[in-house]
């Protein structure tokens, strides 16, 4: 799908106080093959996507596109971001007026639960309202998932509608860099 949003990419990395945000790289490759193959990655997403496929189909530079960014810890991938422009056909509830562009995140299990996840979301969430001021964004998460529940409200993404979708129960979130008036 291509991207319509007038995006300047790739941007220059982003710093945080322990990451790095950046544009992929051929480098990466292992570690995204790593990640996409992941059981625990994999759980509410369907399950992982099998080893031999990811090393046949993935190109050389994975997720080379705008809104792509790779997370760096001491020079090395732990997960990844994307700001992608919704898409249309996912089954499920589609609300145009909660945003066009769809948060998605990935980290490698031994980056859980050291707050990587809501460091790196925020650059993100961050230098997306620099880009785009004042478009919102949209997250979907199994409502099963604890994890991505809770990284959700401490970035501010508000529940918007609940729905079934891929046989769970599916949780559908806005986040907007305006504050709505008082």
């Amino acid at each position: 799908m291509a991207d319509p949003r007038p995006l300047a990419w790739p941007p220059a990395p982003i710093k945080t106080e322990r990451l790095v945000l950046r544009e992929s790289e051929a480098r990466d490759r292992a570690a995204c093959i790593e990640l996409n193959a992941s059981p625990e990655v994999g759980t509410y997403l369907g399950g992982p996507r099998p080893r031999a496929e990811l090393e046949r189909t993935m190109p050389e530079v994975p997720g080379r596109r705008p809104g792509f960014y790779v997370v760096e810890l001491d020079g090395a991938l732990i997960g990844t971001i994307q700001l992608d422009p919704h898409d249309p056909e996912r089954p499920g509830i589609r609300r145009p007026e909660a945003g066009e562009t769809e948060l998605g995140y990935l980290f490698l299990p031994e980056a859980w639960g050291r707050g990587y996840a809501t460091e790196a979301c925020t650059a993100a969430l961050d230098w997306f309202a620099g880009a785009l001021p004042g478009e919102p964004v949209v997250l979907y998460t199994q409502t099963a998932n604890a994890r991505s529940m809770r990284l959700a409200a401490k970035l501010g993404f508000t529940e918007l509608e609940r729905f079934e979708a891929y046989g769970a129960e599916q949780w559908l979130g806005v986040w907007s860099s305006v504050t709505p008036p008082a």
